[in-house]
């Protein structure tokens, strides 16, 4: 069974910073893509940032220039790195991995991490 644990999540002022971490354990065969999504208050979930297995990024509009995904895969782990938060940034951070085990391949999520981020 695999399992995706998000940590990082909290509270910070406008400006300030914060790092999500998402590790994937199980009986993992293989990664493809990385990705972090959120759901704002009110609004549907959006990709943040993704990265693929080869390293190439993309970015939502909105946090480009702002915030870094990366991802270490000798521990099955995808960051985002948050600098410059805004107000706007606050949700709940879902980390998403498509990854293959024995059944297969499959989209798995993180339980989610609230980022809040006060003017």
């Amino acid at each position: 069974q695999v399992q995706l644990v998000e940590s990082g999540g909290g509270s910070v002022q406008a400006g300030g910073s914060l790092r999500l971490s998402c590790a994937a354990s199980g009986r993992i065969f293989s990664i493809n893509t990385m990705a972090w999504y959120r759901r704002a208050p009110g609004k549907q979930r959006e990709l943040v940032a993704g990265i693929t297995s080869g390293g190439t990024t993309n970015y939502a509009d909105s946090v480009k220039g702002r915030f870094t995904i990366s991802r270490d895969n000798a521990k099955n782990t995808v960051y985002l790195q948050m600098n410059s938060l805004k107000p706007e940034d606050t949700a709940v951070y879902y980390c998403n991995v498509n990854l293959m085990t024995g059944t297969g391949w499959r989209d798995y999520w993180g339980q989610g991490t609230q980022v809040t981020v006060s003017s």
